[in-house]
């Protein structure tokens, strides 16, 4: 291996080997094991959630892979209605064209022309990432497989009367002129107005005051409502109401939903144009009148002098208007929240239209009880309450869409507007009987995307065929996914699922947290704290980040404002830190549900810890290349103390990092196996072996069990980290396997370890744990005393039992090796000590004489930081025993325990009073 670790030359290698062997598809053997990527969609990139999810799944698909599981992890891209259908028609527009000028037919020949030539970015990026799905089996919501299953689900719930056309109200976007869904809107808050207005009482006797934030929506008031409450209008109930600038008259109506409290407790009711004033007037059976057009525009349903203009625009001239009649009463500051479409970044405006429905009620029943019944479980289990709290209030789905890309509706129209719905226009005439002669039109919409991705976990594997695939890989075993499409995508894939397979679609829900940047902030292009994972893991130079982070920026303050956080953050760009380090900082903060702050000082420790294990492979196979490891069969090697600790503590990491994976709590998981490789393997274990393989006069059989353990802990180790770190282990493994006796051709196909309990040597632990407290005690008094690691000091050793004295005698070669001691002596009772400095072991005393060797002043101040420390710790003990509560109500053995720690801790202070003292008499 070279010397040092440069993730840039192995990681492309290995994914390019990994992927032409056709190591990601399934086995065909054992227990299957699936999950179906969420698909991002066509036009994406990958971004910091892409990564972290990514590398979520990548983990337990590895995980089970190397289990021995039949294991499928399902790729495929979402083509995005909405977005894609931006891009192609940006490219157009930089032509001078318009997708009306193609037509519909020639423009989705332009879009699917886009999506061979550039729609495959991140699906690139996510190789890079290392993910291991079978990318034979690829797949994309408008292929024609998947075509087959989203119009058999459309028929067949049509048929079943769960699909309707409607007019209703519903978020509509004026640039792009389609509806759109919540998930879509962005609410901003924002600073404006509340204007109040005088509105006359049809009888001439007064008038009633009405506020609003948006002016330009009274021209289609149908009533103003009150609190049936109210005492200040009782009277007025059922009266009307001339409205301002129409010839109209509209009725004063109760309900209980206006607030009494808020404003002057009248509410004009706009039915067409808020989603609460639609509420109520279906309560009231009022009038819906829609005055804009699909643009935002005034349609002809308002006064003549206002149809064309801009909504802002009609906005001013209301105003101007009311005031001219003396009808303004006042305008107030007002924050409130402006919904804004996500990718048009226009006002979003409810809007009256007919689109079709989902009659999601008698769906959500059955969705509710899988839940509910555990058949399907969520992770973190809080979850759940979501989940139910939009189920059980849920609302008919608009699925369709005013846009060319995507799945076109399968109903058909005749000319008086009948419509009929079937799979294709000849099975339209079939099933209704319809004669060739009668002209019939397709509908011109869409199916909205989450209606496709809605039927992922089945459509992928050929449904509506009930292929082997389906019945091997269906339900799958679990959904990764973020909190914010639990409604969305999660409930409705449940209710289809349900519906269409009678089986739920996935066994458990683990919901992952947003990455947000060091700071907590959500990333966004505005506010120039994206990450780039691509970036993170090849690296990028100062000026092209910079560059990458400003572009397109049309503000020159921000841009300007951007640039300047840019340099400050990142004065060298980013450094290369490879794959592997990126994806482990993303498991170090997975813990299950918490939105996580990504700090890219993380990732710089995860790198050292990658070239630690590349060093610490470098020094195994250094010393165990060429040499006899002990193969399996042979029985002429013995294993030391050090070799049964480290054995035994594999053991214990095996299993907490098993119970990490399959607990979801990849953070616990990867801490685990953070601390056995680096404290445990490399600080400790490492060292230890160096007395046995560096002295020429150890027996051979000790050398053999040492190199045995070496490699073969090693071999485990980087199985065990495969899952989260693929790239490195992988590398390294092809190394070690034949030194270590493993098999096989890649290190993602061998088998993941399993702990076994009875090679856990609990004395073994007891003793390395005993040996390194006197280590560590001897270099925390070297540390504080400047005294050089190279130089050899005697120490004496006193007050301990007879076990201690068996340790001494058991890890004398350890001690003096890796503690740089010239001899170590065993101090009875009636001994005097010289004058030491001191370091405890529990109770046993570590002595390092000081003559020639101590600083004065140095080593009281270390002695009175020392006490200072037992006396917080005395006056801690003596505080719990003094507290009735604590001594009435622990356990017995409890108390005694607190007393005895106290009587030690005393019996510390004493002693360190005592060399205080000799140390002032020097």
């Amino acid at each position: 291996m070279d010397k040092t670790y440069q993730p840039s030359t192995i990681e492309k290698q290995w994914y390019e080997t990994w992927e032409s062997n056709g190591y990601f598809a399934p086995s065909g053997e054992g227990d299957p094991y699936s999950i179906m990527i969420p698909p991002p969609n066509v036009t994406g990139s990958l971004h910091m959630g892409h990564g972290f999810q990514e590398s979520i799944m990548d983990a337990l698909i590895r995980y089970n892979r190397m289990k021995g599981k039949n294991t499928l992890w399902q790729v495929g891209t979402d083509h995005a209605g909405i977005a894609t259908q931006m891009v192609v028609e940006r490219l157009l527009d930089a032509e001078g064209k318009t997708r009306h000028d193609l037509g519909r037919e020639k423009f989705i020949e332009k879009v699917w022309e886009w999506k061979e030539e550039s729609g495959g970015n991140i699906t690139r990026q996510l190789r890079r990432l290392g993910a291991s799905p079978d990318w034979s089996r690829e797949r994309f919501t408008m292929d024609d497989g998947f075509y087959k299953a989203v119009q058999e689900v459309f028929v067949r719930l049509y048929d079943d009367k769960l699909i309707y056309r409607g007019k209703r109200l519903v978020n509509w976007d004026p640039k792009l002129h389609t509806a759109i869904s919540d998930l879509e809107v962005i609410n901003e808050e924002k600073k404006g107005h509340l204007w109040h207005f005088n509105y006359p009482l049809s009888d001439g006797s007064g008038h009633l005051t009405v506020a609003t934030t948006r002016p330009e929506t009274m021209l289609g008031d149908t009533a103003v409502a009150v609190n049936p409450d109210d005492e200040r209008y009782k009277a007025l109930i059922g009266k009307t109401i001339k409205l301002p600038l129409t010839d109209r008259e509209i009725p004063i109506i109760a309900d209980d939903y206006v607030d009494m409290a808020f404003g002057t407790g009248c509410v004009k009711i706009t039915p067409a144009h808020d989603f609460n004033d639609y509420e109520m007037g279906q309560r009231h059976n009022l009038e819906m009148i829609n005055i804009f057009n699909d643009d935002a525009h005034i349609n002809s349903n308002a006064p003549e002098k206002y149809v064309g203009l801009d909504r802002f625009v009609a906005r001013k001239k209301i105003v101007e208007d009311l005031e001219a009649l003396g009808l303004l009463e006042k305008i107030d500051d007002h924050n409130l929240k402006v919904p804004y479409g996500d990718r048009s970044g226009v006002v979003i405006e409810p809007y009256l239209t007919n689109q079709w429905y989902v009659k999601t009620q008698p769906l959500a029943d059955e969705a509710i009880k899988a839940v509910e019944d555990g058949d399907i479980n969520f992770v973190p289990k809080q979850y759940e309450n979501m989940y139910f709290s939009w189920m059980r209030d849920i609302q008919d789905w608009c699925i369709s869409r005013q846009l060319w890309w995507g799945h076109r509706i399968p109903a058909w129209y005749d000319d008086a507007g009948n419509v009929y719905v079937g799979r294709d226009e000849a099975e339209v005439r079939t099933k209704y009987s319809l004669a060739d002669s009668l002209a019939l039109k397709q509908d011109e919409d869409v199916l909205d995307t989450w209606f496709s991705s809605g039927l992922w976990t089945f459509g992928t594997l050929g449904w509506p065929e009930d292929t082997d695939f389906l019945k091997t890989f269906h339900p799958s075993s679990v959904l990764v996914t973020g909190f914010d499409i639990i409604f969305f995508w999660v409930a409705r894939m449940i209710m289809l699922t349900l519906y269409f397979k009678k089986e739920i679609p996935f066994n458990t829900v683990y919901v992952h947290g947003l990455v947000r940047d060091s700071h907590g902030q959500k990333m966004s292009k505005s506010k120039g704290n994206v990450l780039d994972p691509i970036d993170l893991i090849d690296g990028i130079d100062l000026e092209t980040l910079v560059q990458k982070r400003t572009a397109g920026m049309q503000v020159p303050q921000l841009k300007q404002k951007i640039e300047k956080m840019t340099r400050k953050e990142f004065p060298e760009g980013i450094a290369p830190y490879g794959t592997d380090a990126l994806r482990y900082t993303y498991y170090s903060l997975a813990s299950t549900g918490r939105d996580i702050n990504f700090d890219v000082g993380r990732i710089e420790g995860f790198r050292n810890f990658c070239n630690k294990l590349w060093n610490a492979s470098n020094y195994v196979l250094m010393n165990t290349e060429e040499h006899d490891c002990a193969q399996d069969g042979s029985s002429d090697y013995e294993l030391t103390l050090a070799d049964r600790w480290i054995v035994s503590r594999l053991q214990q990491a095996e299993k907490a990092v098993i119970e990490g994976i399959e607990s979801y709590r990849l953070d616990l998981a990867s801490q685990a196996l953070y601390d056995f490789i680096w404290k445990d393997y490399c600080d400790w274990y490492l060292e230890l072996t160096k007395p046995v393989l560096w002295d020429d006069n150890a027996d051979e059989a000790v050398k053999k069990g040492t190199r045995r353990t070496l490699i073969r802990v090693l071999e485990t180790i980087l199985r065990l980290a495969h899952p989260l770190m693929p790239f490195i282990t992988e590398e390294i493994w092809q190394r070690v396997k034949p030194l270590a006796g493993a098999e096989g051709d890649t290190i993602m196909l061998a088998r993941y370890p399993v702990p076994d309990a009875t090679k856990i040597d609990q004395q073994a632990i007891t003793d390395i744990e005993w040996a390194k407290g006197i280590i560590l005690g001897v270099r925390n008094i070297r540390g504080e005393m400047n005294i050089a690691p190279s130089k050899h000091i005697p120490i004496y050793i006193k007050n301990g039992s007879d076990d201690d004295k068996r340790c001494l005698a058991d890890n004398l070669q350890f001690l003096k090796k890796l503690a740089s001691l010239e001899s170590v002596e065993w101090l009875t009772d009636a001994d005097e000590a010289p004058l030491s400095a001191t370091a405890l072991v529990g109770k046993l005393e570590i002595l390092v004489p000081m003559a020639g060797l101590i600083d004065k002043e140095a080593e009281l101040a270390r002695l009175q930081k020392e006490s200072d420390k037992l006396t917080k710790e005395v006056e801690r003990l003596e505080a719990k025993l003094n507290n009735p509560k604590f001594v009435d109500k622990a356990p017995a053995e409890v108390v005694d325990k607190e007393k005895n720690r106290l009587a030690d801790v005393n019996n510390a202070l004493g002693k360190l009073a005592e060399q205080q003292n000799k140390i002032r008499n020097l």
